[in-house]
């Protein structure tokens, strides 16, 4: 096997067009960090590399919804991403930004490099053009019907209702998003790199020497290489991103699938003065972290590209994983269906490594996982509480109870003393094998391990019933359960940082190396601290809070697609004027007895005081209605409602979660006012 003297980690870029949530931390950030913290822990020289992605179509459409400038868009997401980051615990060495002047700069050098070496096809296309906003059209800027499920709505790239891709000009009825218009088809030059030329190279490399891939990356590049590579634009025409920096470039933009893994080179960058060795040198090792649907771009289009400059190495392995979905549904920031992570450490403050510990537990690795709020819970109060902070605060508490807080001298040990010990490198064996192979969700269920080992060695020995007989016995069990506790706090620390931390404080321990791992290094006479939780349980009453805020946002999704009612029948114009609406003042209001709906109202129409019943006490309580002003039908005739005649009409708005609302003048009038 080869041998590395350094390892760079990259992280996919995140879209500066929203926060950051599970789905992302899941795939990506969580097991990178990881791995990194692992590197660090052995004594590796490694670097964890991110960055915000802030050039590409999503973020000018995310500006001209909210009326803003792209630059406005990104550095208010990027300022929440990266705080996000570093409250929850990723612990990259550099996190930038593609908005940056060394980022412009070094892929505006790496665009012109592969140009004068002749590695791009010119080449002149049609391609949709806007008249009237006179630009030519992104695919995201261009919907129109799926010509294979017939959906309305799809984009030029993508049909969202199938999932089928597209090409801009398959649309049936295309329209420009930004005027509506029907786009026409005009002439543009633009710049390809001919990932065909590098099929051969590819083959060889991914499907003949990276077969230890994880079989969804394997099999995702084997699939594209099956199929063929053709020669893919890397520029495009738009006016916000790097410059095409050569002539003939005015007006476009490096696309951004060219110019954002540039973002790892140029972060490294503005990390260290000596990136060149982490990039160029032959012992240096580079391992993407990414989501599935980056694969392509990070195993077969940036190996291209870097493979054309020349100079670079090329990525060791490219563990990337599944989607994470929520409740049952796919994560969709349009539709807000999802944890956002700078919310989640609002609402659940010093509980950034329970989320870590589920979302690694129920990492989505091979297939696509679920995260529910319900195994959130089970998982905090029936691992972290029950296994974790159980076996720690009885190690300590009983060592406080029973030698003042003092690491008894150990005596001689038995079998079963033996054998528990001699688990800890077992396990540690097991731990360091899976995260070399980046199955973290294995590597964290075999580190669990070793409090279980805690639990029940503290469970067979009784600690609390030897006490009364044997005083010497008692010493050596709190000795090697502090000395489990010790390696815990080791053994835990990539998977759960924060707890690590607090359960050095208990131990009054500095931090150790990995290779201290299975070694007695907590001296006898040693003073430990009081303890207090590690973790505490978690309530029904917060579950079902975070389940109502999912449950109201599905409401609000579906009030938003219900469709608004088809309007009825032309009447003519004198069936119109027969109705008589007036504005009204409600002078009281009561709940009639025995209806959850109906409210007893006093109007004041102008011509006399009279009563109507109105199905509106879901709606309105009666004393927030006291002198509303309303609109009343005075001509209807009379009908009675649970014995109450009611005299007229009051007209209610309902939108399409069926809220009602008054229909109101928007200032006050004299009652009897006609309404025409």
């Amino acid at each position: 096997m080869k041998k590395f003297n350094r390892t760079l980690v990259t992280t996919a870029l995140p879209y500066a067009n929203g926060p950051v949530h599970i789905g992302h931390l899941a795939g990506v950030y969580v097991p990178a960090d990881i791995y990194v913290r692992y590197l660090r822990m052995k004594g590796e020289d490694v670097l964890l590399i991110g960055g915000s992605d802030e050039h590409g179509v999503p973020i000018t459409i995310k500006a001209q919804k909210e009326g803003i400038t792209p630059q406005d868009v990104v550095d208010k997401y990027h300022n929440i991403i990266k705080d996000s980051f570093e409250k929850f615990g990723i612990s990259f060495d550099v996190y930038s930004r593609t908005s940056n002047k060394v980022h412009h700069e070094t892929a505006s050098e790496f665009f012109k490099t592969l140009h004068e070496k002749g590695e791009f096809i010119e080449k002149t296309s049609e391609q949709y053009y806007d008249a009237e906003a006179n630009q030519f059209l992104a695919d995201r800027y261009i919907t129109g019907t799926c010509p294979h499920c017939k959906s309305e709505g799809a984009y030029g790239d993508q049909c969202e209702s199938c999932g089928t891709s597209l090409n801009a000009t398959d649309l049936i009825d295309p329209r420009s998003s930004i005027t509506g218009n029907k786009p026409e088809l005009k002439e543009t030059k633009h710049w390809y790199l001919p990932l065909d030329k590098y099929e051969p190279y590819l083959k060889q490399w991914i499907l003949e020497e990276h077969k230890e891939w994880k079989p969804n990356v394997y099999g995702q590049c084997k699939s594209w290489l099956d199929n063929g590579l053709h020669p893919r634009a890397v520029t495009r025409d738009l006016n916000w991103g790097v410059p095409v920096p050569v002539d003939g470039g005015e007006g476009k933009v490096l696309y951004v699938w060219f110019d954002a893994p540039i973002g790892y080179i140029s972060a490294t960058k503005e990390h260290t003065p000596d990136w060149e060795k982490y990039w160029k040198a032959e012992d240096s090792k580079m391992v993407h972290f990414i989501g599935k649907d980056n694969i392509v771009f990070h195993c077969i289009i940036f190996p291209s590209m870097l493979k054309a400059e020349g100079s670079y190495i090329l990525p060791e392995n490219v563990p990337s994983n599944e989607f994470l979905n929520l409740e049952g549904d796919k994560i969709s920031t349009s539709r807000n269906w999802a944890v956002w992570l700078h919310e989640y450490l609002e609402e659940f403050p010093e509980k950034q490594d329970v989320l870590r510990y589920v979302l690694t537990a129920n990492a989505p690795e091979t297939k696509d996982n679920d995260f529910t709020w319900k195994d959130y819970q089970a998982r905090n109060n029936n691992e972290l509480v029950a296994i974790l902070g159980n076996f720690v605060n009885r190690a300590l508490v009983l060592t406080h109870k029973y030698f003042d807080g003092k690491v008894p001298a150990a005596g001689e040990l038995n079998d079963f003393d033996k054998e528990t010990l001699a688990e800890i490198p077992t396990i540690k064996a097991q731990v360091e094998k899976n995260l070399e192979t980046y199955h973290f969700r294995e590597a964290l269920k075999e580190a669990m391990n070793l409090a279980r080992l805690g639990n029940k060695y503290l469970a067979d020995t009784e600690p609390w019933k030897v006490i009364k007989t044997d005083e010497e016995r008692v010493k050596t069990i709190m000795n090697i359960c502090l000395q489990i506790s010790t390696n815990l706090s080791t053994l835990m620390e990539p998977f759960l940082p924060f707890t690590v931390n607090k359960l050095r404080e208990f131990l009054n321990i500095e931090p150790l190396a990995w290779e201290n791992i299975g070694e007695n290094v907590i001296e006898v006479g040693h003073q430990i601290n009081k303890a207090s939780l590690l973790f505490e349980k978690i309530e029904d009453t917060t579950i079902q809070a975070q389940v109502d805020k999912l449950l109201a946002t599905k409401a609000a999704n579906e009030a938003a697609n219900k469709p608004v009612a088809p309007a009825k029948e032309n009447i003519n114009f004198d069936d119109f004027m027969k109705m008589d609406v007036r504005v009204g003042t409600i002078t009281e209001a009561e709940k009639v007895a025995k209806t959850k709906k109906l409210l007893k109202l006093t109007v004041d129409t102008g011509i006399d005081q009279r009563t109507v019943v109105s199905g509106i006490a879901e709606h309105y309580k009666p004393e927030e209605i006291i002198g509303k002003q309303v609109s009343i039908l005075v001509n209807l005739e009379p009908k009675k409602l649970k014995g109450i005649e009611s005299q007229g009409m009051i007209l209610m708005a309902e939108d399409a979660d069926g809220k009602l609302s008054f229909v109101s003048p928007d200032q006050t009038v004299k009652p009897g006012s006609e309404i025409r």
